[in-house]
């Protein structure tokens, strides 16, 4: 008996050697299975960008070879009086036939190309605007009949990726237009090149693993700005007119800032979003709109009166039918205007808070009204409503579009908190909020709203502060806003780093305000003299790299923000008109 139980315990070990081993086969394949498949997808993240990257090489040698051949057959062209001209000017030549849409698409064709080598900002060449010359005289009754137009890189173009900068949305050319393309066609535009952003396009920088960085038209050592960025880019550096940008948090304004052109976010849901691919769709507490941008604000002002038509309100009809109000762009009628030079939570650069001064004494000069205005709650809005709305998933759908890719520099340190767990980010918060009264709710709210209870929660604050901030306009009796605008233009790789400075754009992408910025000035000397003394209104890491981020700006441009209630974008074009013409004619 003695054998038979040694003989079954000896047995039993064997069993469980056995089952450890094949325990530890099953766990050492599974690794190594999990670990070929992150290899595969990574080498197939590279060929997928590879072949964008071929793509990109492949048409803008086309369109160097097509405008080649052009030129051969037209040694004499009018390209520097055609790059020379306005946008209305320019469509009034063409309308009466003393220029014609080949010569002004070959024009403005090669200057692209030339800007793009300087500062990397087109992401394709779209060739078939090549082929729309030969069927674009039926649309010649359209307000910009022959105009070379640029798209942002995520607005649909019809056998093109929207990219957003990831590519898990590579290898995925669209199959339609989207609804503003569509409607610049039948008003006889040429959309003639997709332009960059920032990888995931949550980002104020312009730089993405697919086509790298866009730099500033007016320093290369600085960036565009974004997320619009190759369209500021590009306009800044004159290779188009005008341009199509989109913007969540900024994204045309802060990009028009940086290189000293005009851009414009309408009230959301003026414009149609078909088409206007965002990183991820559902988040409904911080609405995108597209927009125009380009040279001066009669071009914002004419492209809006474009795509405002009966196209747009029959391919879309979740578009309210408002049709541009001319009359209101075109009134004079003395304005009440808000004065806003620091909203307490993120402090201007002392050129930016000068550009807002220097208008404001003008707009004083011409018979305005100044009020002064300060918006109510601005470090809970961004905080517990801009953060907590965007990233009410805890950037879970971010965070999943990013997966496997490899990470930009300029959304690296971005990025870095939301993976973090959430026991971690508000164990975080708690400590620092006594050296970062600003860094600390922002950590918290990035753990998202946890249920959908508190979705609608969150809902129903961003509600609240809308009426609560209307109110409050109008207990001062304005009828616009004059604030500053972000700027001047970034050193690379510091707008993934500072969230804080966007609360002056994003409060109105929450508050669905439409709004603008219109170039007034340039950085001198003194500006960069007053910006070594420059504290900050809460003395934290982020306004010493605030500071960081905008030194060496002399000669930068500078720009102001006007604002206007929700579906009052014509009277916030006219009051940038304003801005514009009084700054034009105080430099004559």
């Amino acid at each position: 008996m003695e054998n038979v139980t040694q003989f079954l315990r000896g047995v039993e070990v064997d069993h469980r050697r056995a089952a450890a081993l094949l325990t530890g086969a099953v766990c050492g394949v599974g690794a190594l299975v999990v670990l070929v498949r992150k290899v595969n997808s990574r080498m197939e993240t590279k060929e997928k960008i590879q072949r964008a990257r071929n793509r990109r090489t492949e048409s803008l040698q086309r369109a160097e070879q097509t405008l080649l051949r052009y030129q051969q057959s037209h040694p004499s062209t009018k390209a520097a009086l055609i790059l020379s001209l306005s946008l209305s000017e320019l469509t009034k030549q063409l309308q009466d036939g003393s220029l014609n849409p080949e010569e002004v698409l070959y024009s403005y064709m090669e200057k692209t190309l030339a800007v793009h080598k300087n500062v990397n900002c087109c992401t394709t060449i779209l060739l078939e605007s090549f082929q729309q010359l030969e069927t674009i005289g039926s649309n010649k009754e359209g307000l910009l009949y022959g105009v070379p137009v640029s798209i942002k890189d995520n607005v649909a173009y019809k056998n093109y990726d929207s990219s957003c900068g990831v590519s898990c949305y590579l290898d995925q050319p669209v199959q339609e237009d989207s609804v503003i393309v569509q409607v610049l066609k039948k008003q006889g535009a040429i959309p003639f090149v997709k332009t960059n952003l920032p990888q995931a396009l949550l980002n104020y920088d312009c730089s993405n693993p697919i086509y790298g960085q866009t730099k500033n038209p007016h320093n290369p050592q600085k960036t565009s700005g974004g997320s619009s960025g190759g369209e500021g880019a590009l306009i800044g550096g004159g290779g188009s007119l005008l341009g199509i940008g989109t913007d969540i948090g900024g994204s045309i304004r802060i990009p028009s800032s940086f290189c000293g052109i005009c851009g414009f976010k309408s009230t959301a849901g003026r414009l149609s979003s078909r088409g206007l691919r965002p990183i991820y769709r559902g988040q409904k507490s911080v609405l995108s709109s597209a927009g125009p941008m380009a040279r001066d604000v009669d071009s914002l002002a004419l492209c809006m009166q474009a795509l405002l038509c009966d196209h747009m309100f029959s391919l879309d009809p979740t578009v309210p039918p408002l049709p541009f109000n001319l009359q209101i762009y075109q009134s004079t009628k003395p304005l009440r205007i808000g004065y806003l030079e620091n909203d307490g939570y993120a402090q201007p650069s002392p050129s930016m808070a000068r550009g807002v001064r220097e208008v404001k004494a003008l707009l004083e000069q011409a018979g305005h009204t100044i009020v002064p205005y300060h918006p109510p709650k601005v470090p809970y809005a961004m905080s517990e409503l801009v953060i907590g709305g965007v990233f009410a998933d805890g950037a879970f759908c971010l965070l999943q579009k990013l997966e496997g890719e490899p990470l930009d520099p300029c959304l690296r340190s971005q990025v870095v908190p939301y993976y973090l767990p959430n026991w971690l980010k508000k164990t975080l918060s708690f400590l620092l909020k006594p050296l970062s009264p600003r860094g600390a709710p922002v950590l918290s709210a990035l753990c998202g709203v946890g249920s959908v209870a508190n979705l609608w929660k969150q809902h129903a604050a961003v509600e609240d502060y809308l009426y609560e901030t209307i109110e409050h306009w109008r207990r001062c009796n304005i009828d616009v806003l004059l604030c500053p605008a972000i700027g001047p233009a970034f050193n690379f790789h510091y707008c993934g780093k500072l969230i804080s400075v966007a609360s002056v754009t994003m409060l109105y992408n929450l508050l669905t305000f439409p709004a603008g910025v219109v170039p007034v000035s340039t950085v001198t000397a003194e500006d960069e003299e007053e910006m070594k003394h420059y504290k900050g209104n809460y003395q934290d890491t982020w306004d010493m790299l605030f500071k960081q981020a905008v030194s060496g700006g002399e000669g930068l441009p500078v720009a102001v923000q006007c604002v206007a209630l929700p579906w009052q974008d014509e009277l916030c074009l006219r009051f940038m008109k304003e801005v514009e013409q009084l700054v034009r004619q105080s430099r004559s």
